[in-house]
Formats: C-alpha cells, structure tokens, sequence
C-alpha cells in the first residue's frame, strides 16, 4: 500500500506536468504525512541538507566549473580539428570524428547535455554538409553525448557512489577507472550504427565525392542551453558539398557559407553550458583532412592543454596523488590557468559569468540530490526496498532473468527520468536484489549508469534529443526517426555491459584499484 501511495503519487504528479525534482519531493512528502501525520514532516530538512552538504559530492561543483571553463576556452573546437586531421581522410571520417571528439569532450564535461552542446554546435552543420541527413546528424551527436556520464570523471558515478554505500563497499575511484572500457565500447557501437546510416547522396543514388568548386550555400547558427538542458535556436544552410574530388580540399562549409581554409588556424570559441547561454561561434571545422604531420601535430599541440584535465584526474586519483574531491578542485584551477594564460580566450571579465553558470548547475543538480535523498529515505525507513526485494526474488533467483527485468525497467524509466533521480529512486531497491543473486557492486554500477545513459538520447524525454534538436533546427519527431540505429547498437552494447562482468572489472582490476 506504501509502495503503491509513494510511486503512485511521484507518476501521477509527473502525468501533471511537474517537473521530476518537485514530483520526487512532493510524492514522498504526501507518502510521509498520509502514513506518520503532519508532525513528520520535521524529518524533511533533516535529510535533505545532510545529502547535499556530503563531503563526497563537494567534487561535483568543481568538475562543472572545469568543463564550463573549458567550453569557454575553445577546446571542442581544438579536439573537433585534431580528431578531423586524422580521421577526416576517411569515407565515414566525420562520424568517426564526432564520437571521438564526444568520448574526449566527455572526459571533460562529464556531462551528456554539455558535451552535446558543446560539439553538435561545430559538427552537425559539417555533418549535413557533407551529406547526412539532418535527422542522422542530430542522432549522432545526442547519442555520442551519453557518453558524458560514461566516460570519467563522470557525475553519475559520484552520485552512485554516495547512494549505493550503505549497501556494498564501492569507490569512486574505481568507478572512474571501470567506466573507460564500456565508454570505448558504446563509442564503437556508435560508429557501427553509423555505416548504416545513408548519406542524402547515397540516398540519390549519386556520388557522395564532388567537384571541390561546388556551390557554398550560406547558413547561420546560433546556442543557446539552460540548466535544465533546453536548446536554442540554431540554423544551417543546406545543399553544397563536404567532398571534393580525391587529392583535393574537402570543403566544409563555415557559418558565413565559406569553405574552410586548409591553412586557418583554430577558431576562437566563447560557450558556456548552464544556466546562460552559448555564446557565439563559427562552428567550423578549420583544417585540411588531407593535412600532413606538421599539420596534425600543430593541432595536437593546440589540443594537448585540454586533453591533460582528463589525465590529471584520473592519474592523481590513481597515483594516490589526491582524492577524487581533490582531483575536481585541481581540475578546476588548472582549467583556469588554461583558459586565461595558455588559450587566452577566457578575460577576467568573463569570471562572474563563469561562476555563475556553474553555481546555477551545481544549485540543480543539488536540489535534484536533496529530494531524490528525501524519497530515498521514505523507501528504505517504510520497508518498501525490503517488500519489493522479497517479492522478485520470491519469483525467481536467476541472475540473468533479473538482470535482464532489471535492464528493460531502467532504459524505460531512463527514458522519462535522469539519472541522478533514478539513483535515489532505484538504488535502495535493485542494488540488495542484484547482491542477493551474486552481482558485484562494479558491475551494477556500470550497468545501472549505462542503462540511464542511453536513456539521455531515447524518446519522448531524453534530453540530448531536445539539446541537438535545438542546435540541428530540426523537430523532435525527426530526430526520433533517426536515432534508432544508434539506439539498437547502444542497446547491444548494454547488453554486452550487463552480462560480461570482465569488461567493467578487468580494468580496475588490472590497476589494483579498490
């Protein structure tokens, strides 16, 4: 009767339109006062501030100040250019660059909205240009963006860590290093759903190579993202060709309708993901595929600055050098020193704007952690993990059936809900069921993360849909019609995830990391 009362009330207030942090809240609130009365409702603040003020969860302000920082530095657009000299010569070049430039840009994100927003701004409007139908170019890139809680640091992991302790010793620290091989796995996923993709060329029947004299039609983007992951408007012009003939320059296309020049430099680039908007950029790819290796080291050079975050973090948590609290506040300053003395593209005037953006992000993601604590409280002091966790395995004791169960109930509640309420929400109640039947702490980790991962790009919530729809100028219902290869690949490298402990463990192991 519990049960039915606390997830009744929490899908009922979410069939009213109210936001999933308030549902979450108020479902557990009205649970509380209808079983104990109103004189409980003291217990409220009691739980919520000690969740939010957990010494733990103080990394993820500074991991969000290190990757806004670092989309103001410009440092998607260096990665998009490194990735396009090496892979670009390559008949699915611009694909392979998107995943790639997603997997790294994760690494310093550690969001799948951010990263989304960061990267689709330069490389779905190359990817039309060259031929992909605006639906499948969205599709990539929102797809690619999961990644983001994948890949380390990763925000979801820091959120499993706190909730899942009281049920199984997990750390950090490991999770970091076990998310690596089943980041690499969704990201080959993703270029194999790629091939499958036809290009509009293709589609015609025709050549996708053409004449490098061909016609630049003009376009114009523009970003803009909210805290909560909404999208601004952006527009690209359509038509020309991302190909010329073999030997030649390949021409993508800039937001002016110019053809990039093989011999420009980086572009500068001012974003922010958050609570303000992007600002604007030429989201250009300003390099020759057909580049030599003065070039793609010139490029590497540029890119190397950005690319250390990821390094310094993972090898001064692994070096025993600091601990992952530690590791995001270093991030954070060297992030700084970065953006103002190396790139120069962050000004002592941009600093509030900076902070502000990402105090905004950490206040939601702190709310979302305070109410989703709240109702974590009223599933395990009712008794309901308990009742549940008796019933399944009542049913049945098979690991791979509950697994299984288990996967089909998260990607769909994955679909509606993010992945830091779904932790509060189902951690209590899966992780002691998955224990019983011999399933490591590992392994539900990076299951249950991957699981909510490809969540952020399945319909009718996942909220990269929306932050790519938004850049690509495309409706919700068109990128939906396309992201069902990258959505079938994602779903077979779950599975692959869920039922190979090895590739989430193998790693950590390897590493002697506890």
């Amino acid at each position: 009767m519990i049960a039915l009362l606390l997830f009744g009330s929490f899908f009922l207030f979410l069939g009213l339109g109210i936001p999933v942090a308030f549902a979450l809240g108020l479902s557990a609130v009205v649970t509380l006062v209808t079983t104990d009365g109103v004189q409980v409702l003291d217990v409220v603040p009691s739980v919520m501030f000690p969740s939010m003020s957990s010494g733990t969860l103080l990394a993820i302000p500074f991991f969000i100040l290190a990757g806004i920082v670092m989309q103001y530095t410009g440092i998607s657009q260096r990665l998009v250019d490194l990735a396009f000299l090496i892979f670009g010569r390559l008949r699915h070049g611009l694909a392979a660059v998107t995943i790639i430039s997603a997997f790294f840009f994760s690494a310093i994100s550690g969001s799948g909205p951010a990263t989304v927003a960061a990267i689709g701004a330069i490389l779905i409007p190359a990817l039309v240009r060259n031929g992909y139908q605006k639906k499948h170019a969205v599709s990539l890139v929102a797809a690619s963006g999961s990644m983001g809680i994948v890949v380390p640091p990763s925000i979801a992991f820091i959120i499993f860590a706190v909730v899942a302790a009281e049920f199984g010793k997990i750390s950090i620290s490991r999770l970091f290093i076990a998310g690596i091989v089943p980041g690499i796995i969704m990201a080959v996923a993703f270029f194999i759903a790629a091939l499958f993709v036809p290009r509009v060329r293709e589609l015609a029947g025709l050549p996708v190579r053409t004449k490098p004299d061909a016609e630049a039609v003009t376009g114009s983007t523009s970003i803009g993202t909210s805290a909560s992951g909404s999208a601004g408007a952006d527009s690209a012009g359509n038509g020309g060709s991302g190909d010329s003939a073999a030997g030649s320059k390949t021409q993508l296309l800039t937001a002016n309708g110019k053809a990039a020049s093989a011999s420009s430099g980086v572009s500068g680039t001012s974003r922010s993901v958050g609570s303000g908007s992007v600002g604007s950029a030429d989201p250009t790819v300003t390099v020759n595929p057909e580049g030599g290796f003065g070039e793609i080291m010139a490029a590497l050079v540029k890119a190397i600055p950005g690319l250390l975050i990821p390094v310094i973090i993972l090898g001064g948590i692994y070096g025993g050098i600091f601990t992952p609290t530690e590791a995001g506040a270093v991030a954070s300053v060297y992030a700084l020193i970065v953006g103002v003395f190396v790139y120069r593209e962050l000004s002592w005037k941009d600093m509030p704007k900076v902070f502000l953006e990402s105090g905004v992000s950490t206040a939601v993601i702190m709310f979302i952690v305070g109410v989703a604590s709240l109702f974590s409280y009223v599933i395990t002091v009712e008794g309901v993990a308990d009742r549940i966790s008796a019933a399944v395995l009542g049913v049945t004791d098979n690991k791979y059936l509950i697994l299984a169960a288990i996967t089909i109930i998260l990607l769909i509640v994955g679909a509606f809900v993010d992945a830091i309420s779904a932790f509060y929400l189902f951690i209590p109640i899966l992780v002691p069921i998955l224990i019983g039947v011999g399933v490591d702490m590992t392994t539900i980790g990076v299951f249950m993360t991957v699981n909510l991962a490809i969540g952020l790009f399945t319909p009718p919530v996942g909220l990269n849909l929306y932050v790519g729809a938004g850049i690509g100028k495309v409706k919700l219902e068109e990128v939906v019609r396309g992201i069902m290869p990258f959505l079938i690949c994602a779903i077979i490298a779950l599975l692959l995830i869920t039922y190979i402990p090895a590739i989430s463990n193998w790693l950590p192991d390897l590493l002697g990391v506890g």
